[in-house]
């Protein structure tokens, strides 16, 4: 029988999910589509996607009128329709949450990003979001700032799946994994059942070659230019061996002993925005049992198309990954300095495009008042 290279990384345990939404998507069929054929089997959304959606306008023009002949805010239209896609998602991927006992079929949705320094806010919202999409598939995704963490924590701990979104640094990541752990074990005192609570963890890829590689290519000798491109898989793959390592930990163990699921690492930025890279190299060089790999639209075509699965990729290659940040801490490279940087520009990134969304969301309301007018 042939196989595809989706379906052999689906049968080495990556978890496939399609970093995409709109209201097309899924009236079209597209998304039940791409389950089918692709294995897709889950949807991560973001501020940006959503600014993109709505930009388009193919498939918005009724929500929006509805939202504005209600006199809803921007903000308000937004939350309406955002949740309305996420809910609709998360109805197409029901049968295979069910098949997975919850572990795929999932559908995520981002709390606002001008949100991602305040705790409380973060907390409060994400509760609402999950009221209001009403799916036990839905993941409510919380940035791994400094004042993420705590909210992590109680929304986990209030029995809410979550996706920790904008990871960059090991360090960082081990927060995340604390947090995560903390927020189970408030769950399991206020009697929640622990087996029902998912989550993944973010880890961002490509953008980490993109810094380094800049820094890299300014000092301009022959040894910084041989060690480009390199350190978005190595650092990706050292977050899977801390992976292994904190979830064999007692602390742990315990609390998986007691029905909880193990955080999920989860490979995001994979799309390869070096033209000269082969254009799946996120996705075949970080295949693992385990793991959710979210991929743009064209790199999961690509990896469907010429994909060249070749087993387990990282749980070999710890000792390599070691060794280049070594070498990178030989050229003076400041990793601590990376990853900040990322996260920075990460959380601006996404607040540029949320007010964009707003700005959006905006302007088509006031059009559509004209007329209905």
């Amino acid at each position: 029988m042939s196989t595809t290279p989706t379906a052999e990384l689906s049968a080495l345990g990556v978890s496939i999910w399609l970093d995409d939404l709109s209201r097309t998507r899924i009236t079209s069929g597209n998304l039940a589509q791409l389950i089918a054929e692709k294995n897709v089997t889950g949807v991560t959304t973001n501020p940006t996607i959503f600014q993109g959606a709505i930009t388009a306008h193919i498939g918005y023009e009724d929500s929006v009128a509805a939202q504005a002949a209600k006199g809803a805010t921007a903000d308000d239209a937004i939350f309406a329709i955002t949740t309305a896609d996420v809910r609709d998602a998360c109805d197409i991927f029901r049968p295979i949450y069910d098949a997975t006992g919850g572990v795929d079929g999932r559908v995520s949705i981002e709390v606002s990003p001008d949100l991602a320094h305040d705790t409380e806010a973060t907390i409060a919202q994400a509760k609402e979001l999950h009221a209001e999409v009403d799916r036990e598939n839905v993941l409510i995704k919380i940035p791994a700032t400094k004042a993420g963490l705590p909210a992590i924590t109680a929304v986990i701990g209030a029995g809410i799946s979550v996706n920790v979104t904008l990871i960059f640094s090991l360090e960082r990541y081990s927060e995340v994994i604390d947090a995560y752990l903390a927020g189970l074990e408030q769950a399991r005192d206020a009697g929640i059942d622990l087996s029902k609570i998912h989550s993944v963890a973010s880890f961002f890829v490509s953008r980490v070659d993109t810094e380094v590689d800049k820094r890299l290519l300014a000092l301009g000798t022959d040894e910084a230019k041989a060690l480009t491109s390199k350190a978005g898989l190595a650092n990706a793959r050292l977050a899977y061996e801390l992976y292994e390592q904190r979830f064999a930990e007692s602390r742990a163990t315990d609390l998986i002993a007691a029905g909880a699921n193990v955080q999920r690492p989860l490979w995001a930025s994979t799309g390869v925005k070096d033209p000269s890279l082969p254009d799946t190299l996120y996705v075949t060089g970080l295949a693992a049992a385990g793991t959710v790999n979210t991929m743009p639209e064209k790199t999961l075509d690509a990896t469907f198309d010429h994909g060249v699965v070749e087993g387990d990729t990282v749980t070999g290659a710890y000792g390599e990954a070691h060794e280049l940040f070594a070498k990178l801490a030989d050229l003076g490279i400041d990793f601590t300095d990376v990853t900040q940087t990322l996260e920075d520009e990460g959380v601006s990134k996404f607040i540029a495009s949320w007010h964009d969304l707003q700005a959006t969301v905006a302007s088509a309301l006031e059009s559509a008042k004209g007329t209905q007018a």
